[in-house]
């Protein structure tokens, strides 16, 4: 069972955006860090465990003196195995910065050269994986950057063709050296699903169908691939076979965010119904077969849900934003 906990205060509000809320947790320094975006900025907030408000930046895309900065679609923390770099996305160009924003250390602008006059060019879609950050793009591409250890020496190493419309969102999951393992999946407008594993070449090894609705949020954990719809279905797939193994009716409307506790396999689902939900997923020792159980529901009075993640790897934690809502909730285990 999860309790409301302090909220922490926003200067602004949240964008009616999919997957609208990014958290990074310190332990050793007892604080976690929150993203949000709205329309041309993204706020960059420190909290104690408690909830206390600690500190707060905003960041935007840099333009020329006198153009209006374009919208941000997403800002998100890419944890690597040597560093943790905030990652913001636009309408205009990439941003990748050290890890509390006070620096940028790399942009990447977005071509236009083939985006027709009635096509709008955006990047939507961030994942770390092993010491690659991938982006999603208008365009259906994803474009995959290799960074180093230190400094802004970011190169883009690959661009992977793997979808006809809009990613909408990536995720990862660290394989462990284990080759052949799918370790990351993309998902677009279309509802189509990519898995991929990672690598100097990344290798393309299922496509799964779409079902006529987008997928804005997509999670892997373990060979499962979760994904969330337009319909408020959440199906669950096998990784390596792409085969459907479990098909929740989870929400009424669009579901806007998933989101997985690695260390014990809970998967958070929110809406634009007003609920969150948090599932624990689960293999039988016996047939390997996928299962799920309900553990919790949260109904957010009143609010367009747009953003939700876990607070911490064991889900005792998680975070909540809405649209037009100017603070962003918290809720932990009792």
């Amino acid at each position: 069972m999860y309790l409301r906990q302090r909220s922490i205060p926003l200067r602004g509000s949240a964008a009616a955006l999919s997957n609208n809320l990014s958290v990074l947790q310190l332990p050793a320094r007892d604080l976690t860090h929150f993203g949000v975006v709205h329309g041309p900025s993204a706020h960059i907030l420190s909290a104690a465990s408690e909830g206390v408000p600690l500190a707060q930046r905003q960041l935007q895309v840099k333009v020329g003196v006198g153009v209006s900065p374009p919208l941000i679609t997403q800002v998100h923390w890419c944890v690597l195995p040597f560093r943790v770099l905030l990652v913001l996305t636009s309408h205009r160009r990439i941003q990748m910065y050290e890890s509390d924003g006070s620096v940028m250390v790399y942009w990447h602008a977005l071509d236009s050269g083939d985006t027709s006059s009635a096509q709008a060019m955006f990047a939507r879609g961030i994942a770390a994986s092993v010491h690659f950050i991938c982006v999603g793009t208008w365009s259906g591409r994803v474009l995959v950057f290799d960074i180093p250890a230190k400094g802004p020496n970011i190169v883009l190493n690959e661009e992977l063709a793997g979808h006809q419309t809009p990613i909408t969102d990536i995720a990862t999951e660290r394989a462990q050296g284990q080759d052949g393992v799918a370790d990351m999946v993309t998902a677009d407008d279309s509802g189509v699903l990519c898995v991929w594993r990672s690598g100097t070449v990344f290798t393309l090894l299922t496509r799964i169908p779409g079902f006529g609705v987008p997928c804005p949020s997509v999670q892997l954990w373990q060979g499962i691939v979760a994904a969330g719809y337009g319909d408020g279905q959440v199906r669950l797939y096998d990784a390596t076979t792409g085969a459907l193994q479990v098909q929740i009716s989870a929400h009424a409307r669009t579901v806007c965010a998933l989101d997985l506790a690695p260390e014990v396999g809970k998967l958070l689902s929110a809406a634009e119904d007003t609920f969150v939900h948090i599932w624990k997923l689960s293999r039988n020792a016996e047939s390997g077969s996928i299962e799920v159980e309900h553990c919790h529901g949260e109904r957010i009075s009143d609010t367009q849900v747009c953003g939700a993640r876990f607070c911490d790897p064991s889900g005792s934690s998680f975070a909540v934003t809405g649209y037009e809502l100017a603070e962003i909730l918290r809720f932990s285990s009792v």
